[in-house]
């Protein structure tokens, strides 16, 4: 076992998003992102079977989809997908995101 604070070990960055790989193993991937108000990741999709989930830790943000789609997500919100699927996300205030993919790209 190994235990993480996310609080602690990973801030927001004044130039941009601020990405820190959290776990790594065959089986699974942990990566918290953390995002100033107004920063995104682009939708974007992988071609390889799996899932992945996103969860809101802290803050308000848009759930973004293919063709322009989004929708809403505040903490405690937790979105799980096809990694295939398009996908991406939009900070409203900054948000502390944790992203599980499955298995690890």
């Amino acid at each position: 076992m190994k235990k993480i604070n996310l609080f602690e070990a990973n801030d927001f960055g004044d130039k941009g998003l601020k990405k820190l790989l959290v776990h790594d193993s065959p089986y699974f991937k942990i990566i918290n992102f953390n995002f100033k108000a107004g920063q995104e990741l682009p939708v974007h999709s992988h071609d390889i079977d799996g899932q992945l989930s996103l969860v809101i830790l802290e803050g308000n943000g848009e759930f973004l989809g293919k063709d322009g789609t989004s929708f809403p997500g505040q903490q405690g919100d937790v979105v799980i997908s096809d990694i295939a699927a398009p996908h991406g996300f939009r900070a409203t205030t900054n948000v502390r995101l944790l992203v599980t993919i499955a298995p690890p790209i």
